[in-house]
C-alpha cells in the first residue's frame, strides 16, 4: 500500500487542515485517566467538579492536545515530522454522560479539531509550514487554542 504523502508545493498559506471530529463521552475521559495517569476527580466526580466551580466533570486539557496533534500527523502523513507544537487551554469543555455501559446518552459531535496554514518558507534546508490550531467546541468556541510547525518533503526528494 502506497503511503500518503503531503508535499511542501501542495500547501498553500490560508489552506485549511481537514478537521477532526471528536465526541467526548464520561467513559472516554476514565480510559484516557487509565491511559495517561490523570486520575484527578475534576474529569469524573460531578461532586467534587461542581465543589471546585466547573459545574460538572470536564475533559482532560491534554486529551484535547492529544487530539490536535492526530489532527496534524493525519493530515501531513509518515514521510513529514511535526517539529513545534503548542496549544493553550482557554476554555471548559463538557463530555456527553453516557446512558448504558456503551452507548452515550447524546449521540453528537462534541468537539472539531481545525486549523489552518498561516506560512510557509524554508530555513536550512527544511521546507517548513506554520499553522494555527484549535479544538472548537458544540457551540462553535474555540476552547483549546494553538499552533504547530511541521516539515514536509518536497518533490522529486523520495
Amino acid at each position: 500500500m502506497k503511503k500518503k504523502i503531503l508535499y511542501w508545493e501542495d500547501v498553500e498559506v490560508g489552506a485549511e487542515i481537514p478537521s477532526l471530529p471528536k465526541t467526548a463521552t464520561s467513559q472516554m475521559l476514565v480510559k484516557w485517566a487509565a491511559a495517561s495517569g490523570d486520575f484527578n476527580p475534576l474529569h469524573y466526580e460531578s461532586t467534587f467538579a461542581e465543589n471546585q466551580g466547573v459545574g460538572k466533570p470536564i475533559v482532560h486539557g491534554q486529551l484535547k492536545r492529544a487530539w490536535l496533534v492526530q489532527m496534524l500527523t493525519d493530515w501531513i502523513g509518515e514521510e513529514a515530522f511535526l517539529k513545534k507544537f503548542s496549544c493553550q487551554f482557554r476554555a471548559m469543555d463538557y463530555p456527553i454522560m453516557m446512558k448504558s455501559l456503551t452507548e452515550p446518552a447524546e449521540e453528537r459531535t462534541t468537539h472539531f479539531c481545525k486549523g489552518k496554514v498561516t506560512n510557509k518558507g524554508v530555513e536550512n534546508e527544511a521546507h517548513f509550514i506554520e499553522c494555527d490550531i484549535w479544538v472548537e467546541n458544540d457551540k462553535g468556541e474555540k476552547s483549546t487554542p494553538g499552533k504547530a510547525t511541521v516539515i514536509l518533503k518536497i518533490k522529486g526528494d523520495e
